[in-house]
């Protein structure tokens, strides 16, 4: 869990953040996620779940290309970032029917 494994611990001084971002971080992903979930029954809540969590893993993946992590530790927030942006996609955008 990203607010006290000892991995998340380390990964967060080894990015040069003080630990309260990353129980920061932590927090904004889970709430991201509620309201993800949360918005198959409220498409507004949709919209701010998955329009935090695109911008979230912005930042994550500029925090891996800043540290010039390898591709490969950067594919889970490419993952969700993918995932989040289609979500806004499909709800809200030119794929919205």
């Amino acid at each position: 869990m990203k607010f006290g494994s000892k991995q998340m611990v380390e990964g967060f001084k080894h990015y040069g953040y003080p630990g309260w971002f990353r129980l920061f971080t932590g927090m904004v992903e889970v709430i991201s996620g509620v309201l993800v979930i949360a918005g198959i029954w409220n498409g507004t809540l949709a919209f701010w779940g998955s329009l935090l969590m695109v911008i979230t893993m912005i930042g994550a993946i500029l925090t891996h290309i800043k540290i010039k992590d390898t591709v490969g530790k950067m594919m889970m927030p490419i993952i969700l970032f993918i995932l989040g942006l289609a979500v806004l996609l499909i709800n809200f955008g030119p794929l919205h029917g």
